[in-house]
């Protein structure tokens, strides 16, 4: 990992901050999964996973006036219930199992899915219960793992052929709830296995150093939105869904090369 100035990477992280911001503005996800993966480049993403997980509920919140009236009621009720059933099944998972392994896991089937859903499978999939119930499941096992329930969510929706302003309102309304129940399922796990705080210095350093950032792109993504061709939009979250999971299984084979 480079060794970089402090000032060099407080201007790198309001940089990965505005372009991640710029997309969360635009489809209502992406932001912790990019900026991670884009930060981890650089420093070690302890202390990053937990900034970047409490400004994903900064983020809703600024945004959730204006789209929560949006959301999908029925897709929002099966992506908590199975958020409130599996994070912690998850988070267990992460604790017992080698961390780097299950994220590059996490990372290869999403990236796989992604490229199917784009290129081989056409036609939308039937929303029914069972779509929304299994969309539920490996969402809040994926967000328990590896911080990726959004994609998961996302990902599925998507193939269900969910119009994009209702996918973008739901999405940015559960995010509120996915990410507050995943930050206490981490303090818990933290606090169980060594006693120590989730939110240390430099956690909150790195809340400082790309609040501004995130929020400056989420203004411009969400002037960008436009819900006119859904098709467009459906392809475009499709391609990016396939940047951020291979973005994800380059951190973790990085992560495995640096062991």
């Amino acid at each position: 990992m480079p060794e970089l100035s402090p000032t060099l990477l407080v201007v790198i992280g309001l940089l990965v901050a505005l372009g991640a911001g710029i997309v969360r503005g635009f489809s209502g996800f992406g932001f912790s999964a990019l900026t991670v993966a884009g930060m981890s480049l650089f420093v070690a993403p302890a202390p990053l996973v937990p900034a970047v997980m409490s400004l994903e509920v900064l983020a809703s919140l600024a945004m959730l006036r204006s789209t929560a009236r949006d959301a999908d009621r029925q897709w929002l009720w099966w992506l908590v219930g199975g958020n409130v059933l599996f994070v912690p099944v998850g988070v267990l998972l992460l604790v017992l199992l080698p961390q780097t392994w299950m994220r590059l896991l996490v990372s290869m089937l999403l990236l796989t899915t992604a490229l199917g859903l784009r290129f081989v499978v056409t036609h939308h999939i039937r929303p029914d219960r069972r779509l929304r119930a299994m969309t539920g499941a490996v969402s809040g096992l994926m967000n328990g793992l590896a911080g990726s329930g959004g994609v998961a969510a996302a990902m599925l929706m998507t193939a269900s052929g969910v119009p994009p302003v209702h996918l973008r309102g739901t999405m940015i309304t559960f995010l509120v709830f996915a990410s507050t129940l995943t930050l206490a399922c981490a303090a818990l796990a933290t606090g169980a296995s060594s006693g120590a705080g989730l939110l240390g210095a430099q956690t909150l350093h790195w809340i400082a150093v790309l609040t501004p950032g995130m929020l400056a792109g989420v203004w411009i993504g969400k002037r960008l939105f436009s819900d006119d061709d859904p098709a467009q939009f459906r392809r475009m979250v499709l391609h990016l869904l396939i940047v951020i999971s291979a973005l994800g299984a380059l951190r973790a084979s990085w992560e495995l090369m640096a062991m």
